[in-house]
């Protein structure tokens, strides 16, 4: 007896699904796989050619229907995906093993995401961070990114972009964490190139950043790094708010969007004698940012 879905009974059930669970419903109608057709996993192709391991996501979502789509979503499409219902659930499940990229939903009973995130960022900065938040709640985005959360998404969200903004942000970490592996394994390696970043030295090859005085390392995020390279290539230029997102960040920006604006006055207080008057990342009334380099490099 067969009983593979029809196309109506399968979208029928997904959009009572996805209604109550704030989802915008999928464009289109995908049938179960055969295994034939299942992706391979345990291979994740990145840009710069190099295969790592499948990425595994963990789900933080109080609501059952999320957690179910997004597990089977994600899963067809070649990621290992963990779910939790709150934030000591998730805990618990990351005391076992750590995920490579964990969506949190802002708005949950008890413990809420911002708090699991900022525990999560103290505690494991190279992990990527994903925000789910509710649609015109701009002060979760904002937090969230003052956390250091590397992208948010507002609901309700459709799936294809989701999918899309967590690939990024996981070949941002993954980069991050090969990087000091290759540089390693090399036979000779030459030395790294370094940029100076106010009282601090990125480390472009390790993707790692520095303090200059006593060179303990500075904790920064995969976005943080991406933004600081990005600076690092067009020294004395000023770049628009739409140049930086394009270029660092894969996407779109648009007059709402406050991610650049608090990533930067994050890494101000990092690099920055004075955060409160910069001297490297000055702002460009009307256009953006510009990175001036220490009279030495220039």
């Amino acid at each position: 007896m067969n009983t593979t879905p029809t196309a109506t009974e399968w979208i029928t059930a997904v959009l009572s699904g996805a209604n109550r669970a704030g989802i915008a419903p999928p464009d289109r109608y995908d049938p179960p796989r055969t295994p034939r057709d299942t992706p391979q996993r345990g291979i994740f192709p990145m840009a710069s050619g190099v295969q790592a391991a499948t990425p595994v996501v963990l789900v933080v979502d109080d609501e059952p229907e999320i957690r179910s789509l997004l597990s089977e979503y994600f899963g067809r499409h070649g990621l290992v995906v963990r779910t939790a219902q709150d934030a000591a659930q998730a805990r618990e499940m990351l005391a076992e093993s750590l995920p490579d990229l964990a969506i949190l939903d802002v708005n949950m009973p008890g413990e809420n995401g911002l708090s699991l995130a900022r525990w999560l960022r103290e505690r494991h900065p190279h992990m990527g961070l994903v925000m789910l938040t509710t649609a015109g709640e701009s002060v979760d985005r904002i937090v969230g990114l003052e956390l250091g959360a590397d992208d948010y998404v507002p609901k309700p969200f459709e799936m294809r972009e989701l999918l899309a903004r967590i690939r990024a942000v996981l070949r941002r970490v993954a980069l991050a964490t090969l990087a000091p592996q290759v540089a390693a394994a090399a036979s000779q390696p030459t030395p790294s190139k370094r940029v100076r970043f106010g009282i601090c030295e990125l480390d472009l090859d390790q993707r790692r950043l520095f303090a200059l005085d006593d060179r303990h390392e500075v904790e920064i995020s995969a976005a943080e790094f991406d933004l600081l390279a990005l600076f690092a290539r067009h020294p004395n230029r000023p770049l628009s708010r739409d140049q930086i997102m394009e270029q660092a960040h894969n996407r779109g920006w648009d007059v709402f969007d406050r991610s650049i604006d608090l990533r930067v006055m994050r890494l101000r207080r990092k690099i920055e004698s004075n955060p409160d008057k910069p001297e490297v990342l000055k702002t460009v009334r009307n256009v953006g940012y510009v990175f001036v380099p220490h009279v030495a490099d220039a």
